[in-house]
């Protein structure tokens, strides 16, 4: 089944098991050096180093900086579900747009799309639900989830596939 990344239809490709390895040890330490996960996996620098270029360059896994939003001034987080009316891709699209938003999933169930949004305090997340999300044609209602603690987040996925 192919998805849907930045507008482009990908189709999940293949993943060797030492692909796995070093997106798992990338996760753990996305600094390490190509020497220490050449040794980790059994391979030269050299095929380490053109390995995660292509798992980078083919959009499989990113490497980042990851932040707790309370650290950075951010101290309010939301799941936000969305009912719509029509075109759920060009809803989609509109929401993707939005700054705040940082998380968009067509879905089944209760709602046909949930976003998450990451905001200063209550009166910027008023202001982006009042005027950016709620002003989207084909938006029909939504329902708002405020987040009073992180309990947990992880994004070790490439372990989880082995």
């Amino acid at each position: 089944m192919a998805e849907e990344r930045d507008g482009e239809p990908r189709t999940p490709r293949g993943l060797d098991e030492t692909d796995r390895t070093l997106i798992s040890l990338l996760q753990r330490d996305g600094r390490a050096s190509f020497t220490a996960l050449a040794k980790a996996v059994g391979l030269s620098e050299g095929a380490v180093r053109q390995r995660v270029q292509r798992l980078l360059r083919d959009g499989t896994m990113q490497i980042v900086a990851v932040t707790d939003p309370l650290d950075v001034d951010l101290a309010r987080q939301a799941m936000v579900g969305i009912k719509v009316s029509g075109d759920l891709h060009a809803v989609a699209e509109r929401l993707s747009a939005l700054a705040d938003v940082h998380y968009v999933v067509l879905c089944a169930g209760g709602f046909d799309i949930l976003i998450e949004v990451i905001c200063r305090d209550d009166d910027h997340l008023l202001q982006v639900l009042n005027d950016d999300i709620r002003g989207i044609d084909g938006i029909v209602s939504t329902e708002t989830f405020v987040y009073l603690k992180l309990a947990k987040q992880t994004y070790a996925w490439g372990a989880l596939t082995r």
